[in-house]
């Protein structure tokens, strides 16, 4: 399979640029009429590092499709009906050519979750080994209506995530962005006014001076500098996996975040671990689909020693218990699911709590930073204030009347 560039028209006759997998010219032309698209030009081109690539499909898409789907099948509709429906009423392109795809290898022999398998960058393990389940026990729709909800619940903590970042960054920005005009164009303007006057300068506004030259005279290297080390960290955490670990690690021990990231990962761990173990996967396996939706490597890890232990003979509830990174909820839910045969059960209590607590926490934390940002900027405020309008009162009052 080859990248192609292509040019072509949709129905309404507006041209489109886009880029798909085909084999030739040929292929690529009929891949685009099953996107309802005619082919204008089409040019394949090079699979370099730097070439621009497609992003993953948005969960929102797969919630859609989970839940089409699952309607389609409690009605009777056959599968290949089923996705060809749905790729006519899908309007994001990549999906769209995604669905199509399915389709190809459905008619060519798959089965669903062998086809889905094939595109892992949009469905990850942990979706193809559920639609494999479902499919084994003939419980596919409740499989899907099961995949659909969690896909939600997962949604919902990657939002929590996002605001306990968006609204500190928002204040930070705006305040750095104001302190860098006054100390680039109004403080250098004052600084020539108050030498003027010949008169000795407060301690804090000589300060306030000498920052604003540095900046005027280093601020490019300033510029250049921390997104270079913002970019050098991100290689070292990626192609290290020792310094990821401990970054990881101190991330789920910082004073205030640090539990509230625990939880969300936890919430998603134990909702995912719930819902496999329920459609009847192993705990190994099930385990091992874990690892790679955690998100946090030292959790990961951590679950890889579980998995080692119960493969060694020990109970769930003890292999959890000998890792110190699960709280004394989830080992001790875990003994009770043991004892009263129903895990899955357990976990999705858990997993329920978590996401209870999770949404109380972030929205107390929301409220807590909004009068400590508040404060912080008008500390900021009253110290370059006063260092800029002390040596003005000085000069107004020494003016000769």
């Amino acid at each position: 399979m080859t990248d192609f560039a292509y040019r072509a028209l949709d129905p309404s006759g507006r041209r489109v640029r886009g880029r798909l997998q085909a084999t030739d010219l040929a292929d690529l032309e009929l891949r685009l009429r099953d996107l309802d698209l005619d082919l204008l030009h089409g040019k394949p081109v090079g699979t370099s590092p730097w070439a621009r690539r497609q992003g993953p499909v948005s969960r929102r898409e797969l919630i859609k499709l989970c839940f089409h789907l699952e309607q389609f099948l409690r009605a009777g509709v056959p599968i290949l009906e089923s996705l060809n429906d749905l790729r006519d009423s899908i309007h994001h392109p990549p999906f769209r050519q995604v669905i199509t795809d399915t389709l190809h290898s459905i008619e060519g022999g798959l089965t669903l979750s062998e086809a889905l398998a094939c595109h892992p960058r949009v469905f990850d393990p942990v979706f193809c080994n559920l639609i494999r389940a479902g499919e084994l026990s003939g419980c596919l729709p409740e499989i899907l209506d099961t995949l659909s909800t969690a896909l939600k619940r997962e949604d919902e903590l990657t939002s929590h995530s996002r605001r306990l970042a968006i609204y500190p960054a928002i204040v930070i920005t705006v305040i750095l962005a104001a302190l860098g005009v006054a100390l680039l164009f109004v403080v250098p303007e004052l600084a020539r006014l108050f030498h003027s006057t010949g008169r000795p300068l407060p301690w804090q506004t000589r300060q306030l001076i000498a920052v604003a030259g540095l900046l005027a005279d280093y601020g490019w290297l300033l510029a250049i500098t921390l997104p270079a080390c913002a970019l050098a960290a991100r290689t070292a955490l990626h192609r290290h996996a020792a310094l990821r670990l401990r970054f990881d690690a101190a991330l789920l021990r910082l004073p205030i975040v640090g539990p509230i990231l625990n939880k969300i990962i936890l919430a998603r761990f134990t909702g995912l671990f719930a819902m496999m173990y329920a459609a009847g996967i192993t705990i190994i396996d099930a385990l091992k689909a874990a690892e790679g939706v955690v998100g946090n490597s030292a959790l990961r890890q951590g679950l890889q020693q579980v998995g080692q232990a119960i493969q060694d003979g020990r109970q769930v509830s003890e292999a959890f218990l000998a890792v110190d990174l699960f709280p004394p909820l989830v080992t001790r839910m875990l003994r009770v699911g043991e004892s009263t045969g129903a895990i899955d059960t357990a976990l999705s209590n858990v997993s329920y709590f978590y996401d209870r607590d999770v949404r109380e926490a972030v929205e107390r934390l929301q409220a807590s930073i909004e009068p400590i940002l508040t404060l912080v900027l008008g500390a900021l405020l009253l110290v370059v204030m006063s260092a800029i309008l002390t040596p003005v009162y000085d000069i107004i009052t020494h003016m000769p009347l």
